[in-house]
């Protein structure tokens, strides 16, 4: 069966799923119909499964998948529809040849662009400001943004230990350019002395790609530290001074 014939199948499926209605009176909802068709790679081409779905106001009720090898009805209108179109050669002859003609043909053509693309990530540690709820001195955010695929780990470390507790992450989301983006929170607050890492490892990077941080020094203590050199400074110098007075004045 082809692209059109198919197209106006799922014409007459609206209007008996949902009758359009008499003249001159006014929809009272939506009728929503969409058919979505999925290809599966494992290991390239080497096993491929294709699966098409039809949906009427977000309840999937029709189903044809290649490795079941006919459609399959979940609603009464579509065990209707498997019926009638399983009984039909023509159409489960161009149903089980969609494997080949439409997934291993398209996959040639988007390889490039999907299986062989790799786009390194961006990683960068920042000091998350404290709130009413977590006081104290703030939380270390990892972003890690711009990589492709999807596929990624990331994990925290003190020091040489790695941190798998209170280690908090969002969902991998992509940005609408065919990249993605992942931020990771250590909740437990860093500590002054010691070096923070957030290591990434993904299938774009020869190795995993480290960012460190460490507390910058308090600027109170920094300060007296600042003081208490200077005064030991001036001090020598004055010591010096004098001794340098004292011998001159006795010779």
């Amino acid at each position: 069966m082809g692209r059109g014939a198919a197209a106006g199948a799922l014409l007459v499926a609206l209007v008996v799923l949902g009758a359009p209605p008499a003249a001159g009176a006014e929809l009272s909802g939506v009728f929503q119909l969409m058919s979505k068709a999925e290809c599966h790679f494992i290991n390239g081409t080497e096993k491929v499964r294709y699966v098409e779905r039809h949906i009427y106001n977000r309840e999937q009720f029709l189903m044809f998948d290649s490795d079941v090898g006919h459609y399959v009805g979940f609603t009464p209108a579509g065990e209707r529809w498997a019926k009638g179109w399983n009984s039909d050669p023509a159409i489960m002859e161009y149903q089980r040849g969609e494997v080949d003609r439409y997934c291993r043909y398209n996959y040639e053509g988007s390889r490039p662009f999907i299986t062989e693309r790799r786009v390194p990530p961006s990683v960068s540690i920042s000091l998350v400001p404290p709130s009413s709820s977590q006081p104290g001195p703030g939380r270390l955010l990892c972003s890690v943004m711009d990589f492709y695929p999807a596929a990624i780990q990331v994990r925290w470390f003190q020091g040489q230990q790695e941190l798998s507790e209170h280690v908090v992450a969002t969902d991998v989301v992509p940005n609408g350019d065919w990249t993605y983006q992942l931020l990771v929170l250590l909740e437990t607050p860093p500590r002054r002395g010691l070096t923070y890492s957030c290591q990434v490892e993904h299938v774009s990077l020869e190795q995993p790609l480290s960012r460190h941080w460490e507390m910058p020094p308090d600027a109170a203590r920094s300060k007296m530290l600042t003081g208490i050199g200077g005064f030991v400074l001036g001090f020598v110098f004055l010591a010096l001074g004098l001794g340098f007075y004292v011998r001159k004045k006795s010779s």
